[in-house]
């Protein structure tokens, strides 16, 4: 019982450990998905921020350079205004470039053409022939004595070299003072602008992708680890991410699923993309120690309550189950007692009380047996049990000592031998009925059960031999306590039917010399016992080889057989007949005789043979002796044998 409230138990236990286990791995799934979220959403509003940030300070940057670099194209454009000539030399150019702290200063003329230059190979370039260039010749072209013109950061015409040029409208004359100035300062700025550099600034999990798409075009405009990368898959096309904006998962190069979040910024999307396997790592480093942490709760329960139920049950049950294993086995005075709750004792009250019932119905069942006068008992056997029921009066019945019955009470095994002994061979013509001893017969009637068996024994020896007296005389003659012919030829003709196949067996007749003389001569008693002393010769013959009854009046007749040969019957004849010579009968209390008979016989070894043809051959031998000599006997010489 404990083993079995400690396996449910544990069935049950664990099963809540596991629904538990379920409900926190998906509360922590979704906790982490949130997590990620949230912290996806804390990156964007600092990556937006120092956008903001960037572009800001990109702008008061530019502004404040046009108007640095418009104040020193001017300042050039005076002192070429007052220049005699309004021309320099290269050599000169590039030392008032140097004083005016740009990089290159320009003159145009009128036509659109660099007259002069602080670089030499820029002299002579036509404005009009480059995008980049021929934007300042808008200058030229207005009245406008105080016109400039501010161009951004680009490739410049001559050398595609990233300079930024500011032209102003010369006074004196038609033409346009142009300088320029590498934009590191600019170019820096925008660098720290871009979504690489912002990206770079950013720290990432292992595994975890920042990127940035173009909500017109779908093109990946910046990537955590740079554009190379094939941007194929699911998770970086549009109109999956846009469904990304709560959290969800999308399918990588690889066919992995990645755990992706998107926010809206301006005209592009802002995204992010986690590895779902890097995001179960963790899931499961937070779910073994809890995992760890139930099971422990677990064994530390179950040890508890096994310790509780051990005590406080367990003990209890094992105590009342050796008090009925000692019941069971028939010690019926055995006492349960067990305390510590009120179950308990409620269950010990109840078996005492059903035990003393068993005790009374067995003595009350044996009263009412005594009372009807009925000579019957009554026993249950069960296999393994060291206590038989029984009623009173099974001890006579079965006619055990005091001794031998209380040894059979105290050990049923032997009492289970005692019966399968008895019942095995039941009296001839009967099933149930079974004899005791010499002068005692009884009925034993058994009903198995699955662990013995349940039996009444009656007294039947009356009835028996009643039965038997009845049988007896009419099989036998009732003068000789031989049998009567009729019985004779049954029994006679069943032995021969069974004989082997190496026995031999003979029928004989006899009849009695000078029967009728001495009945004549002496009275009827003198005959009956010269006829009863020739029965007392023939009933002290061999059982196993002689059947002997009387025919009638003074003809006999016997079977020999179970012999090897004709010489052995012959051999059993000849002692037949030798006692027959040697008994002499008191016929008067002065005249005794010698018994007289003569006989004739018929062998046979084939079992084939009619037991009715062999008594008439028999007859045949006798009678053929009564007509020769008469006191002894003669073979029927014409019997077919096998021999």
């Amino acid at each position: 019982m404990q083993k079995t409230f400690i396996k449910y138990t544990f069935i049950i236990m664990t099963a809540a450990i596991l629904l538990i286990l379920s409900i926190h791995f998906l509360f922590s799934l979704h906790s982490l998905e949130s997590q990620q979220f949230n912290t996806f959403y804390t990156k964007t509003e600092q990556m937006i921020h120092t956008l903001e940030n960037n572009r800001w300070e990109l702008q008061l940057l530019n502004e404040s350079l046009n108007e640095d670099y418009l104040t020193r194209a001017r300042a050039a454009a005076y002192v070429l205004d007052n220049q005699n000539n309004g021309r320099m030399s290269v050599s000169q150019m590039r030392y008032l470039a140097d004083l005016l702290n740009v990089d290159e200063l320009h003159v145009i003329d009128e036509n659109g053409i660099i007259v002069s230059a602080s670089v030499a190979k820029y002299i002579g370039i036509d404005m009009a022939d480059h995008k980049q260039t021929s934007a300042f010749l808008s200058i030229l072209k207005s009245n406008d004595e105080n016109a400039y013109l501010i161009q951004n950061a680009q490739p410049n015409a001559a050398e595609n070299k990233i300079m930024q040029y500011v032209g102003v409208a010369r006074k004196a004359q038609k033409g346009i003072v142009q300088v320029g100035f590498e934009p590191t300062r600019q170019l820096d700025a925008i660098s720290r602008n871009t979504y690489d550099y912002i990206f770079s600034k950013f720290p990432t999990d292992v595994g975890e992708e920042l990127f940035v798409v173009d909500t017109t075009t779908g093109a990946v405009l910046g990537h955590s680890n740079g554009l190379e990368k094939d941007f194929t898959a699911e998770c970086y096309q549009l109109d999956h991410l846009r469904e990304c904006d709560k959290g969800a998962y999308k399918k990588d190069n690889s066919g992995h699923l990645m755990y992706i979040t998107t926010r809206f910024y301006g005209d592009v999307l802002l995204c992010t993309a986690y590895p779902r396997n890097i995001l179960m790592q963790k899931l499961w480093k937070n779910i073994i120690p809890f995992l760890f942490y139930l099971i422990f709760i677990e064994a530390a329960v179950i040890l508890l309550l096994n310790y509780l139920v051990k005590q406080n049950v367990i003990n209890g049950i094992h105590h009342i189950i050796r008090n009925l294993y000692e019941i069971t086995n028939g010690n019926l005075d055995t006492i349960v007692s067990v305390g510590g709750n009120n179950e308990f004792e409620k269950l010990s009250a109840g078996i005492n009380t059903m035990v003393k019932s068993i005790v009374n119905l067995s003595n009350r069942i044996s009263a009412i047996i005594e009372v009807s006068g009925i000579p019957l008992a009554a026993f249950e056997y069960e296999r393994g049990v060291n206590r038989m029921f029984t009623t009173s009066g099974l001890r006579e019945l079965l006619n055990l000592s005091d001794d031998r019955a209380s040894q059979f009470y105290k050990y049923p095994y032997l009492f289970d031998q005692y019966i399968q002994r008895l019942t095995r061979v039941p009296i001839e013509g009967e099933e149930d009925i079974f004899q005791v001893n010499d002068s005692k017969y009884v009925r034993i009637h058994l009903s198995e059960t699955s662990g013995g068996y349940l039996g009444i024994i009656t007294d039947v020896t009356k009835d028996v031999l009643q039965k038997q007296q009845m049988q007896y005389e009419n099989t036998h003659d009732p003068l000789t306590d031989l049998y009567k012919f009729e019985p004779f030829k049954r029994h006679a003709a069943d032995i021969l039917a069974k004989m082997h196949a190496d026995k031999v067996c003979a029928i004989v007749m006899f009849d009695l010399d000078h029967f009728k003389t001495i009945n004549d001569s002496f009275g009827h008693d003198a005959g009956d016992k010269y006829l009863q002393s020739f029965a007392e010769i023939m009933h002290t013959m061999p059982a196993d080889h002689f059947l002997c009854a009387r025919r009638s009046g003074d003809e006999f007749c016997m079977m020999l057989y179970n012999c090897g040969s004709r010489a052995e019957l012959i051999t059993y004849m000849d002692s037949f007949y030798e006692s027959l010579n040697q008994s002499k009968v008191a016929l008067s209390e002065t005249e005794t005789k010698v018994i007289s008979a003569s006989g004739g016989f018929a062998w046979t070894d084939n079992p084939q043979n009619d037991i009715s043809d062999l008594l008439s051959y028999a007859d045949e031998a006798l009678y053929e002796v009564k007509r020769s000599t008469k006191g002894y006997y003669s073979e029927y010489k014409n019997i077919c044998s096998t021999q």
